[in-house]
């Protein structure tokens, strides 16, 4: 049974996905230091001594909900935290879990070492067992968050302030820290392919153990009841089961249909360990220009997260905060959702999951290029994927947005042109079940899955007039609405893909107190609005345009929510909407009803 998570920030089991019923959560208070002078590790600060400050643990040093709520810079901080075991949990492995800590980190247990990880975004753990004794243990942690421009860092600012299109930095812990005891021999993880067509299920178990004579059973269960059992008997350390689920009912946003999935480890007769998942049955085609979901074609209407909230930032306040802003995408009437450079918290595609929203993932991306910079980001692509890869509400990768990082993709740098291409491949060797948008917004190459353009043309009459040609002949803009960017990079060219305004509106609320001489730099490239009405008949208007692009597979709204400086939310910072949900989905409704 969960243990110690009624008194806690977060409470709810951080990984669904992979699920285990023994588990001790190491949210709440931690004793916290700043270390701008690098001394901790020359006065061994891991040595079992206090620090000064406390923090609420998993929310960051910036943020309101942490305590400490300090907007500047520090590039160096320390957490520390004393812990007792339950009982049940000594002569056992025992994982220590960190879902997420930007961005590279050391931990000690009782004043040894125990390991250290790079990447801010990606979960990590240690078996610590070795270093934990009977009573109080203590343990230790070191965070280094450089402003490093070779750092994929997403939306976080390089300064201390929010500044145009960058928002407060996230240093540290952001996401929930764990303990779960777990016997040597085990289940480590699972890969779920669904084949919607043919109702089958392949499901693949990764051991924790040497390779020998193992029996994996595998049990499908909808409301709690078995649909479908199986089980392999392997002489290796992975087993491979096909399963059919009769008549089986597929996931899509209006039907989010979900099945329950037991794993059991077997040696001989003896059950060795047990691990919880569930399934969604989809199936995901390109063709024809279009994206086919479970066979049909599906217009993509889609809205720009980005997974910021007020008092936490990267980290949502609690479970129900990201319920909450999956409904108002369903309340809106879109049916998908591009969380935008950021790796989200799995309880959020937990929530898509369950309550159906289709999801763009895409990668937090770094300002500069180098040979570095290449490195860290293909490091931590390849492990969200994989931590991500069961999702069924999750239709498409985004490993680069705008070129973030690779700047002279525009010039045809050959080198950053290869990379692109080389994330685009090692996403398909991770993952070939679905598509890869190699740079959202311009400067494509030759094997994007998709054309995916960011547009912010404000009006239906000049998105007609931008895309006649297109209508007329099938022919696309050479460049993209702003600054003469090429839609395609080094002689690369459009060869039939669907085509996704991945990034349309973006329309800014205008502050009555503030002056056109003073107005953000943001209005330099968004429309603005008012009032409540006028945002509507811009909204609908755009829509009407981009309806009139037949030639589209879909569209992404800029965006859900007010961020800091960025007032072109649906909704404000806080939550609340500027407009009728309900007009704003009826909207859609008129404009892309199915054909008949």
């Amino acid at each position: 049974m969960p243990l110690n998570h009624k008194d806690v920030p977060r409470p709810d089991y951080p990984r669904p996905q992979f699920a285990r019923s023994l588990w001790f959560n190491l949210n709440g208070e931690w004793e916290f230091a700043f270390d701008d002078s690098d001394d901790g590790l020359r006065d061994g600060w891991f040595d079992g001594r206090a620090l000064p400050q406390k923090i609420i643990v998993p929310f960051a040093y910036q943020t309101e909900l942490s305590g400490i709520n300090d907007k500047s810079v520090h590039e160096l901080v320390w957490y520390a935290r004393t812990f007792e075991l339950p009982t049940e949990f000594y002569q056992r492995d025992l994982l220590l879990n960190f879902g997420a800590v930007d961005y590279a980190c050391t931990v000690w247990v009782n004043g040894q070492e125990v390991g250290h990880n790079r990447g801010g975004h990606v979960p990590f753990q240690f078996d610590i067992a070795p270093y934990v004794k009977p009573g109080a243990n203590r343990l230790t942690v070191r965070v280094e968050d450089r402003q490093d421009p070779d750092q994929p860092r997403g939306k976080q600012s390089h300064t201390a302030l929010p500044r145009e299109i960058d928002y407060y930095c996230t240093t540290g812990i952001w996401q929930s820290v764990w303990l779960e005891p777990v016997p040597s021999l085990r289940i480590e993880g699972i890969r779920v392919v669904t084949h919607a067509k043919r109702n089958i299920l392949e499901l693949t178990v990764f051991l924790h153990a040497p390779s020998a004579t193992w029996r994996i059973e595998a049990e499908v269960l909808e409301d709690g009841r078995r649909v479908a059992l199986a089980e392999d008997q392997t002489a290796v350390a992975t087993g491979r089961l096909a399963i059919t689920i009769p008549y089986a009912k597929l996931w899509s946003p209006e039907n989010p249909h979900l099945y329950d999935l037991q794993i059991r480890l077997y040696d001989g007769d003896k059950l060795l360990d047990e691990v919880g998942s569930y399934i969604g049955m989809r199936s995901i085609e390109l063709r024809d220009g279009k994206f086919l979901l479970n066979g049909i074609p599906t217009y993509l209407k889609m809205v720009l997260d980005q997974g910021y909230w007020p008092n936490g930032y990267l980290t949502a306040p609690s479970d129900e905060a990201y319920q909450t802003d999956i409904g108002w995408i369903k309340m809106f009437g879109f049916n998908g959702v591009r969380k935008h450079q950021k790796i989200e918290d799995p309880r959020w595609l937990y929530w898509c999951d369950r309550l159906g929203v289709m999801v763009w993932e895409e990668m937090p991306n770094a300002r500069e290029w180098s040979p570095k910079a290449e490195e860290l980001l293909s490091a931590e692509w390849q492990s969200a994927v994989s931590r991500d890869y069961n999702h069924p509400c999750i239709i498409a990768w985004v490993p680069v947005n705008e070129s973030m990082g690779f700047p002279d993709l525009g010039h045809e740098h050959a080198g950053q042109y290869a990379f692109i291409e080389r994330m685009v491949r090692v996403t398909r060797q991770l993952d070939s079940t679905r598509p890869v948008i190699d740079n959202d917004g311009w400067e494509h190459t030759d094997i994007t899955d998709i054309c995916a353009i960011h547009d912010y043309t404000p009006t239906a009459s000049k998105l007609q007039e931008r895309y006649s040609e297109t209508l007329t002949s099938g022919k696309l803009p050479s460049t993209v609405w702003i600054g003469g960017k090429p839609l395609f990079a080094r002689g690369s060219k459009y060869r039939g893909q669907p085509i996704v305004l991945s990034e349309v509106g973006g329309f800014l609320a205008i502050p009555e107190d503030i002056a056109t001489e003073e107005r953000d730099v943001l209005f330099q490239f968004y429309d603005s609005f008012k009032t409540s009405d006028e945002l509507l008949e811009k909204y609908r208007d755009l829509i009407q345009g981009i309806a009139s692009l037949k030639f589209l597979a879909g569209f992404c709204y800029t965006q859900l929510t007010d961020i800091e400086q960025e007032s072109n939310g649906l909704l404000t910072y806080d939550r609340r909407p500027k407009v009728s949900a309900e007009e704003i989905a009826a909207i859609h409704q008129e404009k892309f009803r199915r054909p008949t």
